[in-house]
């Protein structure tokens, strides 16, 4: 049966035919419909983890058991779980175990554009990477056989381009797959030195099989056309190539980046009059064949900067431009991400912002308020890294940064990798003051339940952590709640909190306005005749409150009725009366 799948619905098939009896995940644009697509099904267990390390680590477990396991999540959550992942290279596998990572080019939810193909060499694992859904479906429902077969961990390597975009893929049934006993095996398994030293030489003679493997395994392949031109390709970059040129050149497609085949690109290159190779990121593939003796041309001519894409290419070559519709920037409007009308945490950086607090944030949706007019955000580097943070910022301040800084962090990020940072505050004994947004789900990346929520990925009630005791159980004396929509509240806590000399906990707590239960108030409107027009609503930097005509005007197609901005204006304008569109 034929269907028009993104590429994360076909790898999430891809796996179910395959016979995955287990999937653990933490979510991470552009991975996280990988696992979302695997929790419709019901033949197998799936899980939301609190991180990606835990996730690998559970299906570890599960393949050990001896069952077929995967884990997803994004190119900067293969970081958190690179500890497991280099020592799962040394013992191998029972149960086959695929973990799919999603890159990012071009940084469209990401902070940094890495490249994962460096940690498939680095660990000496083998890695996949399809260039469309199909590949994606094909490729995913194989590498459990590759992976069972060279005793590995297989890394399934996806971009943000082939994750979101669709094509056809022919689907087939779920193929059951009997268990694997499990045998004790502490030579393999136990990786305590005595042990390793003995893997090692296990790992490198998988990777020369893997290495034979590259050579004629179905993942690569060439496509002969005319030979002024080969390039060699993977990923996103083959559909450009094929879009910009047909038939008309020689390509070769590396589906498997590594390990890299020798034989089948030298073969190549000795085919074609000039050698091009044409990857997204880093040089992989072009760092490959020059070390094969090639002299290919690729970065010198190609950015290892963002995204490519037909144009990019077409350019590259001298090729003319082909006619395109373009809309006039002029009559396009400007729409910078910001937090959506009714954000629960606008009001918390609002205060923050109006008390000229430094503010360490993280990663989330609530990253957002590092945007004008708010700007209330002075750094952001990774998961959990705000807690850590402003625990060092506060101890190289010398006194003089306590009661004027705090971490900020959502609930699920925190339970991620923030809580840990928060028993370094507690157990070194900073002053420092940790808000804890909790928007009642994992709101940047569409909404996924945490052990905060109290449901799993099946929506079924589940054991909720309760964000307070475990903030006193690590040692955290002091723990408020706050409504973020009641800023005199707000200001109160975040001033007494900053006051004492002693680490607190501030939780903001109320859900993400975009949850299906929350039921929004009456928009608010403005009384032109009370209006001063002296923008003090506009600092909230609300996507319902605009200007027109000089004085405040509040769409009430956005408005959720929070009532932040009421609260601000001294002059009585705004108030109830609006209606919804």
């Amino acid at each position: 049966m034929k269907q028009l799948l993104i590429g994360n619905e076909a790898v999430a098939r891809g796996l179910y035919e395959g016979g995955i009896g287990l999937v653990s995940s933490y979510p991470g644009t552009p991975s996280t419909e990988i696992t979302e697509f695997l929790a419709k099904y019901d033949d197998f267990h799936s899980e939301w983890a609190p991180n990606e390390k835990v996730a690998m680590e559970v299906a570890f477990g599960a393949s050990l058991c001896g069952v077929r396991s995967a884990c997803a999540m994004k190119h900067v959550g293969l970081n958190v779980a690179a500890d497991p992942l280099f020592t799962l290279s040394y013992t191998g596998v029972n149960g086959g175990m695929v973990i799919c990572v999603a890159d990012d080019p071009a940084m469209h939810s990401s902070q940094n554009e890495q490249d994962s193909r460096h940690y498939a060499i680095a660990a000496k694992v083998p890695m996949l990477e399809p260039s469309d859904s199909a590949e994606a479906y094909a490729f995913a429902k194989a590498a459990f056989e590759l992976s069972e077969k060279f005793d590995t961990p297989v890394l399934f390597r996806m971009c943000t381009r082939v994750a979101h975009s669709r094509s056809i893929v022919e689907v087939g049934e779920r193929v059951p797959v009997e268990k694997k006993a499990y045998v004790k095996d502490g030579g393999k398994y136990i990786m305590m030195p005595g042990n390793a030293k003995k893997r090692h030489p296990v790992v490198e003679a998988r990777t020369a099989a893997l290495k034979e493997f590259a050579e004629t395994c179905p993942f690569n392949r060439v496509e002969m056309g005319g030979t002024e031109i080969g390039i060699i390709t993977s990923g996103t970059a083959y559909q450009y190539v094929k879009e910009v040129f047909g038939d008309s050149i020689s390509v070769l497609k590396i589906g498997m980046p590594n390990p890299l085949p020798e034989k089948l690109i030298l073969d190549f290159a000795a085919k074609v009059k000039k050698l091009y190779v044409i990857e997204e990121l880093d040089p992989v593939l072009e760092t490959h064949c020059r070390t094969l003796g090639l002299d290919p041309i690729g970065k010198s001519l190609f950015s290892p900067i963002g995204e490519y894409s037909q144009a990019t290419i077409a350019a590259a070559f001298g090729l003319p431009e082909k006619a395109t519709v373009e809309a006039p920037q002029s009559q396009i409007p400007v729409r910078p991400p910001m937090m959506c009308a009714g954000c629960p945490h606008r009001g918390i950086y609002y205060t923050l912002a109006k008390n000229k607090i430094t503010v360490l944030g993280d990663i989330g949706c609530y990253t957002l308020g590092a945007q004008p007019p708010l700007s209330a955000v002075d750094s952001t580097l990774c998961m959990g890294a705000s807690v850590s943070g402003v625990h060092g910022f506060n101890l190289a301040g010398e006194g003089k940064t306590e009661g004027k800084t705090v971490a900020v962090i959502g609930d699920s990020t925190f339970i991620h990798s923030g809580v840990t940072g928060l028993i370094n505050i507690a157990y070194n004994a900073s002053n420092s003051t940790v808000i804890i947004l909790d928007n009642s789900i994992t709101g940047m990346t569409g909404h996924q339940q945490n052990p905060t929520t109290g449901y799993n990925i099946k929506g079924d009630p589940a054991a909720k952590v309760d964000l307070e005791s475990l903030c006193h159980a690590v040692g955290i004396n002091r723990v408020r709640v706050v409504d973020p929509y009641d800023l005199a509240a707000c200001e109160k806590a975040i001033k007494e909190e900053l006051a004492v000399a002693e680490p607190s906990v501030i939780i903001s707590r109320r859900p993400c306005v975009l949850l299906k239960y929350v039921k929004t108030a009456p928009a608010l409107r403005v009384d032109p005749e009370k209006c001063r027009s002296c923008g003090r609503c506009m600092k909230l930097g609300c996507p319902a409150i605009s200007l027109k005509e000089g004085k405040a005007h509040i769409d009430a197609t956005l408005c959720v009725g929070c009532e932040v901005c009421e609260q601000l204006c001294a002059f009585g304008a705004i108030g109830k009366g609006g209606e919804k569109a």
